[in-house]
């Protein structure tokens, strides 16, 4: 029944789970609020390119992730909080005591990347374990959650591509090209806060309506961000210039990861095989939905 537990005749594990990264097809800043977060203007794209996470049942309610990730604490990362969120609001929503759970993690995004690992990586364990422990939480629960974690996280639990708008938790599903993309990771870890602190970042784009990117799409908008991080990062700035030579190149987020689409994969393919040494790159699938969005009810 929808809000128990699983019995011991449920399935224990779910391995393989993916958290796909997220491209920003554009980003624009229209306004701070009060508070100092900036208000947001983007479209969120999902790529057949991430993370993988591996959950296994533990009937004594502790949380561990048995995968070391340097720079990440245990405490502090995303995955062993939004398990422990899970677990407070089933608790408080149904009274039983908490399940626990082993989590692994294949990293494959990078930290500071602007592909939003880390929020997909607890969209991802949120999902999961909402279904492995059959806490039967709802979407939108599951995002109002999500949401505690950080604005990215709401997005990979909406589970489709998006216009997303205030500090990006106000989501509308939106139809984008099935491209395939190049993207280039320059090799910086990119802090967000330095970004958006900048005292030259772009704060007064004007707005704009869905209909306007839908059709225009590859080549609409910019990214606001993408001025500052150049400035501050000259790799992001090499890696813009180097493949704006083959397309419409552009900064994901707040950086570091420079991408390019292209209408067919032999386009990403050939262009691949020219990328310089030394960069990492690679080319991924436009995604209509998210892999795991079959797992929760609306």
């Amino acid at each position: 029944m929808v809000g128990k537990f699983p019995s011991t005749a449920m399935p224990r594990t779910l391995k393989n789970c993916p958290a796909p990264a997220k491209l920003n097809l554009f980003l624009h800043v229209t306004g701070r609020r009060p508070d100092g977060y900036h208000l947001l203007q983007t479209v969120f794209q999902l790529i057949d390119h991430g993370d993988l996470l591996h959950f296994a049942q533990r009937e004594d309610g502790a949380i561990r992730r048995s995968t070391e990730l340097p720079g990440v604490p245990h405490e502090s990362d995303l995955i062993v909080r939004a398990a422990r969120l899970l677990q407070a609001a089933s608790t408080a929503k149904f009274g039983v005591k908490p399940l626990g759970a082993d989590i692994a993690i294949d990293k494959r995004l990078p930290m500071g990347g602007g592909l939003g690992g880390g929020s997909s990586d607890a969209a991802t364990t949120l999902m999961a374990l909402n279904h492995l422990w059959q806490t039967g939480l709802s979407r939108a629960e599951l995002m109002a959650l999500g949401l505690q974690l950080g604005a990215d996280v709401p997005f990979f639990l909406f589970g489709r591509n998006a216009f997303a708008e205030g500090v990006g938790e106000t989501l509308t599903a939106v139809e984008t090209r099935k491209n395939w993309f190049l993207v280039i990771e320059p090799g910086v870890f990119v802090p967000t806060a330095a970004i958006f602190g900048a005292a030259d970042l772009t704060r007064d784009t004007k707005p704009v309506k869905i209909s306007d990117f839908s059709g225009a799409q590859n080549s609409f908008g910019k990214n606001d961000l993408q001025v500052v991080a150049a400035k501050l990062f000259p790799p992001v700035a090499d890696a813009i210039q180097w493949l704006a030579a083959y397309g419409e190149a552009r900064m994901t987020g707040s950086g570091a990861c420079v991408f390019c689409p292209f209408e067919h994969e032999a386009q990403a393919d050939a262009v691949l095989k020219l990328v310089p040494a030394r960069w990492k790159a690679w080319k991924a699938k436009a995604l209509a939905r998210h892999p795991l969005a079959h797992l929760h009810r609306s």
